[in-house]
């Protein structure tokens, strides 16, 4: 699909608001692209480029650059560092809230883990507001952070899933922070007013250029593991939608010669340096657009930047997510076979040039109803869509997957062979 028909689409449909991700957020994947695709040959101003040797905001100085070099990616001796673990399974997974993983529909879960083919769970260890999950005894973590214990036992969580064959993905939710930034509004977003810069959804994120925040979630990440986590995902990590219209307008610390894509990329490097050595995977979840248009300028992100220096890249393919037209569908939600097969190959083409350094592609797949795409443009979700979902992906030779509902109440009856 060319750009311009992308940037139409963008204009004209719509959306999902799963995943934490709103209309805003996906539709700034396409704008923050846009740019580059439509005037590539011009020099982008400050608003679209972010990093480099601008001045901050306010006459600020930049701060000092991360231990990471440009386009680099971790290597030994020149190749990719090895799977931290080859032994594991084929994942097959949900997501579950901390809520759900410390309350009584774990029951539920794990019955559906134990009478299907289903075999890992994603669970929110860092939520989207920023708490941390469970009750944590790490001095600086109870410092910068604010730990809310919905796991009321950690330990004893980490017990039943080992016990249940599960394979245990902690997820932590990177840059969207409200609890972070409230905090400490020196790694934040500031407005001339003095005050934390909130999105239309009255949340806060932190700023990637700054090193003690990426310190502060690898910290968290540390400690999941040991806990006994077999894989760390990172979510949100970009800038926050549409940061390109305000980037000159909020007081913030840069680094000299960095854009916001590099800085974005650093940061996931970075984390893998960190985390491979203790035998655990990085995975990171990503917009599903940014596999079908160039890199997204505004918020950082950069599909194939961010996907050489992970484990596992999960593209969130929900097809309410995809506007009238993507991948030749007038309403992508209500064909999610064609929009998975779509979406798949633009991700091979994106990916495959990486040879061996690319990722294991384990994309989010839909299991709840978009009913706010409006009458005529959806279909209620169940046992045929997600198996459609799944046929789309293997005939594309993508063999794993993760589901989402944000309220964990999956399909029954579900082949997930299929």
């Amino acid at each position: 699909m060319n750009i311009t028909w992308a940037i139409l689409m963008m204009a004209l449909g719509s959306v999902g608001v799963q995943h934490g991700q709103s209309q805003a957020d996906a539709a700034a994947v396409l704008q923050s692209a846009a740019y580059t695709a439509v005037a590539p040959n011009q020099t982008a101003p400050p608003s679209a480029t972010g990093g480099g040797a601008d001045s901050e905001p306010g006459g600020a100085a930049a701060t000092t650059a991360p231990s990471t070099s440009p386009d680099a990616t971790v290597t030994v001796d020149g190749a990719p560092l090895p799977d931290p673990q080859p032994d594991a399974p084929k994942v097959k997974g949900i997501y579950v809230t901390a809520y759900s993983a410390g309350g009584s529909r774990m029951d539920m879960l794990l019955n559906l883990i134990d009478k299907t083919e289903l075999n890992a769970m994603v669970i929110d260890i860092k939520d989207d507001a920023g708490y941390i999950t469970y009750k944590t005894d790490n001095a600086e973590l109870q410092q910068m952070g604010k730990p809310q214990p919905f796991i009321g036992d950690v330990n004893k969580l980490m017990a039943r899933l080992k016990k249940h064959g599960v394979y245990p993905i902690a997820r932590i939710v990177v840059f969207k922070d409200s609890v972070l930034a409230k905090k400490n509004p020196q790694l934040s977003f500031v407005k001339s007013d003095g005050s934390v810069w909130r999105n239309k959804g009255g949340d806060s994120f932190v700023n990637p250029y700054n090193e003690r925040v990426w310190q502060y979630n690898v910290e968290i990440a540390k400690e999941a593991v040991k806990l006994g986590f077999k894989e760390i995902q990172f979510d949100y990590v970009r800038f926050p939608e549409g940061f390109e219209k305000r980037a000159d307008s909020l007081k913030y610390t840069k680094v000299a010669g960095k854009s916001r894509v590099q800085i974005v990329s650093d940061f996931v490097k970075y984390a893998k340096q960190e985390l491979n050595p203790l035998g655990v995977r990085v995975s990171v979840d990503i917009f599903g657009y940014a596999a079908s248009v160039p890199a997204a300028e505004g918020i950082g992100q950069d599909f194939v930047k961010i996907s050489k220096n992970v484990d596992v890249i999960s593209p969130m393919v929900y097809p309410s997510h995809y506007s009238v037209g993507w991948f030749n569908v007038k309403d992508p939600d209500k064909n999610p076979y064609a929009t998975i097969k779509g979406s798949m190959a633009d991700t091979y083409k994106k990916l495959n040039p990486l040879g061996s350094y690319k990722p294991i592609i384990r994309p989010w797949i839909q299991d709840f109803t978009a009913s706010w795409l409006g009458s005529g443009h959806y279909i209620k979700y169940g046992k045929q869509q997600v198996e459609d979902q799944i046929r789309a992906m293997k005939e594309q030779n993508v063999n794993e997957f993760l589901l989402w509902n944000a309220s964990n109440r999956y399909t029954t009856g579900v082949d997930y062979e299929k």
